[in-house]
């Protein structure tokens, strides 16, 4: 006959091995069917917000499925490292700036004059069909990236320590730095054109030290960049030209993303729609504080140009040779017959008059 320490005894045996059961179930349940690294370059801290956030829906809407580790500030390389790490499928995601040495066409997110406000942004890379969103995805596609959401930090003006630029002719004999953007390039010097202008291409990381020591007169900038990146301190004049758009990729491995089942791609786009709803909900609330910020700073001289001070830039750009020379031949290979860039556009133009017909009737 048992006792009853050895009742007791096996009975908290058969507990204990009960519970551990139910935890090993519990762990194994838990456990991510995905573990995926997400890889960015600099980043700033609102943009990190976003970033996390991203990261953390996935895993909601997945129900932990998939589990997503962010890595900021080049813990997985440069841009191009990570760029290829995803091209090979060693790392899933990153953010992506697409120069045209990594994305062919990549071009379209840097045309001059394309984009002027948050409203038109959204229209033109909303998924899946706006005008800019369709062939960037296209282009992604072409390296074997997926499309999950745009991130922008707003608008370029254009500053400088020499005068205020109200007209064309005040880039009279400036030396403007320029990026590898060609889109951006080619306006700037049609604006400039024949003012003696001379650009020279700096590094951003070094951007601050060139303003400085005057190797630079000026260069284009927006107000995250004014303030967080301190450019206010070395530039006197930023006219608010609204002239060119920010805009950059958060991708995913084309082929990771077309082996996935149905309902984790639609757990990813609902995770990526409230990132990219709540880092456009960002920008346009800081680009407003740091307008507020650089008004009040002694030194720096902010010029808001008239529609019609805005309209001779504009029209001086000659935004459709830019588009011949480097949109309109990938568009016709990849599109042929369809006439696409003046499709696009005509979709632009679109978008800028109602976003403008809109703004009149408040």
């Amino acid at each position: 006959m048992m006792s009853k320490v050895g009742f007791w005894r096996k009975s908290l045996v058969v507990v204990l091995v009960v519970l551990s059961l139910g935890f090993a179930i519990v762990a194994g349940a838990a456990e991510p069917e995905y573990k995926w690294r997400f890889g960015q370059t600099s980043v700033r801290a609102s943009q990190g917000e976003s970033y996390k956030l991203f990261c953390e829906l996935i895993s909601k809407y997945s129900d932990g499925r998939i589990q997503v580790e962010f890595f900021p500030d080049n813990q997985l390389g440069t841009l191009d490292e990570i760029f290829h790490a995803v091209q090979d499928g060693e790392v899933e995601i990153c953010g992506v700036a697409p120069y045209v040495n990594l994305v062919p066409g990549g071009m379209f997110n840097w045309m001059p004059w394309t984009v002027e406000t948050w409203e038109e942004c959204k229209m033109a890379f909303k998924r899946p069909d706006g005008c800019l969103y369709a062939p960037m995805e296209k282009a992604m596609n072409e390296v074997g990236m997926h499309i999950l959401f745009t991130v922008s930090q707003g608008s370029y003006g254009v500053g400088n320590n020499i005068r205020p630029i109200k007209t064309p002719e005040d880039f009279k004999n400036l030396k403007m730095r320029v990026s590898s953007s060609l889109g951006c390039v080619r306006g700037l010097q049609n604006m400039a054109e024949g003012t003696g202008m001379t650009v020279e291409t700096v590094p951003w990381g070094e951007l601050y030290n060139a303003l400085s020591r005057g190797v630079v007169d000026g260069c284009w900038s927006m107000w995250p960049s004014l303030v967080e990146e301190r450019h206010y301190e070395v530039i006197k004049y930023y006219t608010s030209l609204d002239w060119c758009w920010d805009a950059n990729q958060v991708v995913i491995n084309k082929d990771l993303w077309e082996e996935l089942p149905d309902d984790l791609k639609a757990a990813i786009e609902k995770a990526a729609l409230e990132a990219e709803a709540h880092q456009y909900a960002i920008q346009e609330r800081m680009a407003e504080e740091f307008q507020a910020f650089l008004k009040d700073q002694k030194n720096f001289e902010i010029y808001y140009p008239t529609d019609e001070e805005r309209a001779a830039f504009r029209e001086k750009a000659n935004v459709l040779s830019i588009w011949n020379e480097l949109c309109k031949p990938w568009l016709d290979k990849h599109y042929p017959g369809q006439n696409m860039t003046e499709k696009i556009l005509a979709e632009l133009e679109a978008n800028r008059k109602l976003v403008l017909s809109e703004k009149a009737a408040k």
